[in-house]
């Protein structure tokens, strides 16, 4: 892709999300839960503006980063265990629960890409098994990390409405293993899938 086209495409992915950061914002279920949901994808998103223009990472990465964002902004304006189209996959297949959450955990996964691009550019790290590793326990720890902030959240807001909110449990003692263990297949069949792509962007798009 020439330099335009891919800018384009980048310009595009940012107004996406900003639309839906908007409409997110339009009388979510609770404001307290929406900030505790979308704050990580804002900062995020500003990261990502702030170093463009000195590090540019390959559209792929975007891309992730946008569903991302989308998912953090769509949970956060209705709360996770209430998304409605899951409520509909909820009733229509008669699920205990609202599987919104794990799905966006397992989607999640696919944050391993943009880790992974991020150590082949700023390490001495080449492509390989340690990469894959490497980059497959940063992710698990991270997703680790996000279950104890949740955990940490519901102590500080003492078991409340907006912390049950943000815990998401849905009354599962295992949620927080799930949650994990779905981030950890999201990001193993993302690096199954999308590293050869992921190389050819590099190569394509940076010369790297």
């Amino acid at each position: 892709m020439k330099g335009k086209s891919v800018k384009t495409i980048h310009v595009l992915l940012l107004l996406v999300v900003i639309t839906v950061l908007i409409w997110s914002l339009i009388k979510p279920a609770s404001f307290m839960s929406w900030t505790l949901e979308a704050t990580p994808a804002i900062i995020i998103l500003i990261i990502a503006i702030l170093t463009y223009k000195r590090f540019r990472l390959t559209t792929l990465s975007y891309v992730i980063i946008a569903i991302m964002a989308i998912l953090m902004f769509v949970g956060g304006h209705y709360t996770y265990s209430k998304v409605p189209l899951f409520n509909w996959i909820k009733d229509t297949f008669d699920f205990k629960r609202n599987h919104y959450d794990r799905f966006g955990h397992f989607l999640k996964g696919m944050s391993g890409i943009v880790i992974r691009e991020l150590l082949l550019r700023k390490t001495p790290l080449k492509k390989g098994k340690w990469l894959f590793w490497i980059v497959t326990s940063i992710t698990l720890a991270i997703s680790a990390m996000y279950e104890i902030i949740e955990w940490i959240s519901f102590i500080i807001l003492q078991g409340g409405k907006t912390a049950k909110n943000f815990l998401g449990n849905q009354g599962d003692i295992w949620d927080a293993q799930w949650d994990m263990g779905l981030t950890l297949a999201g990001t193993i069949i993302a690096l199954l899938l999308l590293s050869k792509l992921h190389n050819k962007l590099l190569q394509k798009e940076l010369g790297k």
